[in-house]
């Protein structure tokens, strides 16, 4: 089954439905030769956006994949590429934590530098920030854009009053809107996205590109029976993920999962990205793997998606 592509939102950009991210894996478990393959093999199964962030092992993700669309000689206008802005990288005042003017309009163009690249597709804020007015993060965004950094801005974890109140802004002074949100999706985590965001889906056409579709793992079923030393849970600084992967009660469902899975001659990880994808309103799910055939198996996930019957959907909505 070939690739989908589908619509960023109500916006006319289109991205491959399974995409590849670099969250925890580009940087402590990753060098660029690595990298670069493990972006080729998405590559080659038909993925064309690489989502980013500013905060990911502290600019050096960044680096590391400027790095590999150099090494793989791709051409600027064939790939989709974003980064996201809050946590900061600077121990000050304006530049961590924050969405004010000032860090947004310093933050991207240090992107681009450390990318290597002229223009970002996407930008988000990659938290709500309590202490800036959404007014002038509205602004800043808008004026990202309009200086050429990016085409296209949104949000990440923003809850839906937020991403109305932004979108109302924008309307209201002619400035460029919001056009997509960056939740956790998967079987286990799917309030916001089913539930909190469901009108703005048809009022404001909202986009998403989701993150987490195996929850830090858990749905893969590689923890079922205890942490391998090699996977994310044991590395230092993801203890939060070891106590998540840890739960027995999880474990139990994802042994089931694991059973339908086998019905459909497909492993549990992508009959999880699978299940994101089948939701209509999501534009594209966010996959991440250090190893080739990690990525190589996860993009094997677009020929479970036709498999996916309605039945087959109810029986994991009553597992979960």
């Amino acid at each position: 089954m070939d690739m989908e592509h589908r619509r960023l939102g109500n916006s006319g950009l289109k991205v491959s439905v399974l995409s590849f991210g670099s969250w925890v894996t580009f940087g402590p478990q990753l060098d660029s030769g690595l990298a670069a393959d493990c972006m080729a093999a998405a590559w080659d199964a038909g993925c064309n956006f690489f989502d980013n962030a500013e905060a990911y092992a502290g600019g050096e993700s960044e680096r590391l994949m400027g790095e590999a669309f150099r090494q793989n000689d791709w051409k600027r206008h064939e790939y989709v590429v974003s980064s996201k802005y809050y946590w900061g990288i600077h121990d000050t005042p304006n530049t961590k934590f924050t969405l004010n003017r000032k860090y947004l309009l310093d933050a991207i163009p240090a992107s681009l530098e450390r990318m290597g690249l002229e223009y970002l597709d996407l930008v988000y804020c990659h938290r709500a920030d309590p202490d800036t007015p959404i007014e002038e993060t509205v602004w800043a965004m808008n004026d990202a854009i309009d200086r050429g950094w990016a085409l296209y801005w949104g949000t990440s974890e923003w809850n839906a009053d937020e991403i109305r109140a932004a979108h109302e802004i924008a309307e209201r002074h002619h400035l460029h809107k919001p056009v997509m949100e960056q939740p956790q999706y998967n079987m286990l985590t799917r309030r916001k996205v089913e539930k909190e965001y469901a009108r703005l889906y048809d009022d404001i056409g909202l986009g998403l590109t989701t993150w987490s579709p195996l929850a830090s793992g858990l749905l893969s079923g590689k923890y079922i029976d205890g942490i391998p030393e090699d996977s994310r849970a044991a590395l230092q600084g993801y203890e939060w993920i070891k106590d998540m992967v840890s739960d027995e009660e999880a474990n139990d469902k994802v042994r089931k999962l694991r059973d339908i899975a086998e019905e459909l001659d497909a492993t549990p990880a992508q009959l999880a990205i699978a299940w994101c994808a089948k939701n209509p309103n999501v534009s594209t799910v966010i996959t991440g793997a250090s190893k080739v055939d990690q990525v190589v198996e996860n993009m094997r996930s677009i020929e479970v998606l036709s498999k996916l019957t309605d039945k087959t959907m109810e029986r994991i909505n009553d597992l979960f």
